[in-house]
């Protein structure tokens, strides 16, 4: 028997040929365009032809979505102002077309210091577009389980999608465990602390936080399954971010705040939650783990 793919440990280019159908991605602005950032070069920094993300539209399960996938092996998938226009116009196109769904493969931390403004704005165009493509009709599902997680402002961005499906090997928060410990020191956050760093930010403690909506085993085959589902489950449904949506999540972080906002520890949330052998939870297969977190999680 075969070892499952890994989605974490797979480059953006092969989950783009093994999660969607077999040669399917058609890619806009490929690498040959040669399209790189205007700001790297000029401070002697390495660029890549496809400024570490790749946009196209693809086959899954023989639907057209379009998609994209960040390389975390370029700048950790920092969005600088050519990577984050390639965003943008895959939203806009996507909207314009009235495609089925978008499909975001996230890993990012962030915003690419190294182009500073140029990359903060081109984050908060990327959000843009993503509400634009929303309030337009188009899903949004973006999927969460590479080595460098989802951070900063595509954390953000994450958070704006219809949908996060995630792995326990992934990560999404605003502020990596660096930046936390560096504004505010070590006795806040231990970023040496890898343990403590997963459970905060890993995929189960979000799944429980209400986060994100779907968790999977590390498992290309697992994430495209979760992706069909979830196109399937939104096409033809109300996929606009409206006002009683936005009430609702101000509500469930209003919750989170009375129930948890003096824990310390994940642990102690999750005992807080009332779920059986909270310590444990860390060393749970998938599937037990939602078993394990059932009418527990926010949002359940």
């Amino acid at each position: 028997m075969s070892r499952p793919a890994s989605y974490q440990e797979a480059t953006a280019r092969e989950r783009l040929q093994q999660l969607f159908d077999p040669d399917s991605f058609e890619e806009f602005l490929p690498p040959s365009e040669r399209v790189v950032s205007p700001h790297l070069g000029q401070l002697n920094a390495p660029v890549a032809f496809d400024d570490g993300v790749a946009v196209g539209r693809a086959k899954l399960g023989g639907v057209t979505v379009y998609a994209a996938a960040q390389e975390g092996g370029f700048m950790g998938g920092a969005v600088g102002e050519v990577h984050g226009a390639k965003l943008v116009g895959l939203l806009r196109r996507a909207a314009r077309d009235q495609a089925t769904a978008v499909v975001l493969l996230v890993e990012s931390g962030g915003v690419r210091l190294h182009e500073a403004n140029a990359g903060l704005i081109a984050v908060s165009e990327v959000m843009r577009a993503l509400l634009d493509a929303r309030a337009a009709g188009i899903p949004v599902i973006v999927l969460v389980g590479g080595s460098n997680g989802a951070f900063g402002g595509m954390g953000i961005v994450s958070r704006c999608a219809n949908v996060v499906v995630m792995s326990e090997e992934g990560r999404l928060a605003m502020s990596g465990p660096e930046v936390i410990e560096t504004a505010s020191g070590v006795e806040e956050f231990d970023s040496r602390d890898r343990a403590l760093v997963w459970r905060t930010s890993g995929g189960k403690h979000r799944y429980l936080m209400g986060d994100c909506q779907r968790i999977v085993a590390d498992d290309i085959a697992a994430f495209r399954a979760a992706a069909r589902d979830a196109v399937a489950a939104l096409t033809g449904k109300q996929v606009e971010l409206t006002l009683e949506a936005l009430e609702a999540e101000q509500r469930m972080l209003d919750e989170r705040i009375a129930r948890f906002g003096v824990l310390q520890d994940p642990v102690d949330i999750w005992s807080a939650m009332q779920i059986a052998d909270a310590a444990n939870i860390p060393m749970l297969d998938v599937d037990s783990f939602i078993a394990a977190a059932a009418k527990h999680r926010m949002g359940a």
